[in-house]
């Protein structure tokens, strides 16, 4: 899509055939390497060939498209039926093509201590505060899985995360069955697939504890499933 890349990752594949026989993992190497990219807020190279039919791409050979952040990543069933890791790459260099969304600038420091601008291209999702300030007000701010209550000079601060995502590819709902309310480290641990959930509330993963849940707190399953196959925890 020119300033964004939904990329396919690597493995499980037929060797001779190039035909998907197995599920992709991102155990392997090269899923893996783009993890730590996200994880860590690296930019990749991104280099187009011929052979990938865009607008976008090369007529002929190969030609660089520049940096691309990764910004997502999750797992899918692909076309073969065996279940295939994704990733969502943003583009953050210059002369990114014309778009019909809107323009923002965004500041880039430079060696000399100045500060250059940039105008990249942004769709915006417009998520709903008042089912946001609800969850947290049921669980009084305090995260569900540590329990932390952060103070600020204006009472406690807490997350509303969403555990299937807004948005495409994912086009989890904003509703109150798909929110928690958790503190920004776990927040971010959820994102990025440290830990997921069972349909008993138990974490999986780096997280041995269970979900504190109010009960007036209502989640719907399909999204904890949603979540556990994104990142291989069923």
């Amino acid at each position: 899509m020119g300033t964004e890349i939904i990329y396919t990752g690597a493995g499980g594949n037929d060797t001779d055939t190039g035909k998907q026989v197995a599920d992709q993992s991102w155990e392997n190497t090269g899923n893996s390497g783009i993890l730590k990219s996200m994880n860590e807020g690296l930019p990749i190279r991104v280099i187009s060939g011929h052979e990938h039919h865009s607008s976008y791409s090369p007529n002929r050979g190969y030609t660089y498209a520049g940096l691309y952040k990764v910004v997502d990543a999750w797992r899918e069933e692909g076309k073969s039926g065996y279940q295939i890791c994704r990733f969502h790459l943003v583009y953050i260099g210059e002369n990114a093509p014309d778009e019909t969304s809107e323009q923002i600038e965004i500041d880039f420091s430079s060696d000399g201590g100045g500060t250059r601008r940039s105008q990249t291209t942004v769709d915006r999702i417009i998520r709903n505060t008042r089912l946001t300030q609800e969850i947290k007000s049921l669980y009084d701010n305090a995260c569900q899985i540590c329990g932390t209550k952060i103070p600020t000079k204006n009472g406690f601060y807490s997350e509303g995360a969403h555990i299937r995502p807004l948005g495409e590819p994912h086009n989890g709902e904003d509703s109150l069955d798909n929110l928690l309310c958790l503190c920004p480290n776990h927040h971010v641990m959820l994102d990025r697939g440290a830990f997921s959930i069972s349909d008993d509330f138990k974490l999986i993963g780096v997280e041995n504890k269970e979900l504190l849940m109010h009960h007036d707190h209502d989640i719907n399953k399909a999204n904890l499933a949603y979540h556990r196959n994104c990142f291989e925890f069923d």
